[in-house]
């Protein structure tokens, strides 16, 4: 995986729940140019300034496919990857391992949702070069939820409701890094 280590990224701002782009289906990438490189390495940027293992485009308010994962799989190797329009394989048959999981867009809260533990997804590099990546643990985990995002949907929204408007209130309440709504 190219981790676009030729190009400097700037952080930009965490959006927060409740902003549109976070809530619908983003714009399949077409173009494959300087402006996308530079968006991958301000993504890197963005994640790493905010101690996340993953982040989707559209956290940082940008409408586009696009995720990138500095994350470990089960045996602890730590994966650091990006893709350009995602496709989530999850295996047949599939039982759910609950554990905890949070947002950076959903900051100071987090809850056990049911994911599978093995999932992987495929996709294109920012050259447009086709990529997979196959994941386990907490890799598996963060495939699935920044596919999640760029579908328009965040780790809350699998929670009942009740829960999930209970959590988000105490978000509402919590710092982000560098957080707009």
């Amino acid at each position: 995986m190219d981790r676009v280590q030729t190009r400097a990224g700037t952080p930009r701002p965490i959006t927060r729940y409740g902003n549109p782009v976070l809530h619908r289906r983003c714009a399949a990438v077409t173009v494959f140019d300087d402006d996308l490189q530079q968006l991958i390495a301000d993504m890197f940027a963005s994640m790493a300034a905010a101690e996340g293992v993953g982040l989707a485009a559209n956290q940082i308010g940008v409408d586009a496919q696009v995720f990138v994962v500095d994350c470990p799989d089960e045996t602890g190797t730590n994966v650091v990857a990006h893709v350009v329009n995602p496709v989530l394989h999850l295996p047949e048959g599939r039982g759910l391992e609950v554990d905890d999981e949070g947002c950076l867009s959903v900051p100071g809260v987090r809850a056990e949702v049911g994911r599978p533990a093995t999932a992987h997804v495929t996709g294109l590099d920012m050259h447009g070069t086709p990529v997979r990546i196959d994941g386990t643990g907490l890799l598996a985990r963060c495939l699935q939820h920044e596919t999640d995002h760029l579908n328009g949907l965040l780790y809350v929204d699998r929670l009942p409701a009740k829960k999930r408007k209970k959590l988000l209130a105490r978000s509402a309440e919590a710092p982000g890094v560098g957080v707009t709504a």
